[in-house]
């Protein structure tokens, strides 16, 4: 997947567990949880269907550096085979 399928993929999965939000208004450095106002549940569907959908998986250990849309975004783009 490229930059721009990786970022519409997170959008995608962050709109079915808050869908009233813009993932699009995030900014790069920004806590998508306090953002977005996703409780740590919530976050982990998130995380829970990315890994589905893309096969890569975030372990407990790896979530800080997940974080930010930035985080997200090169963590996805550093695992995928």
């Amino acid at each position: 997947m490229n930059s721009i399928e990786l970022r519409d993929l997170v959008y995608r999965n962050l709109m079915r567990i808050a869908p009233e939000c813009d993932p699009s208004e995030l900014l790069p450095g920004e806590n998508i949880r306090e953002a977005l106002d996703i409780d740590s549940f919530g976050f982990l569907q998130v995380l829970i269907g990315i890994g589905e959908e893309t096969g890569i998986e975030i372990p407990e250990t790896d979530y800080a550096e997940v974080f930010t849309m930035a985080g997200m975004l090169d963590y996805l783009a550093r695992r995928q085979g």
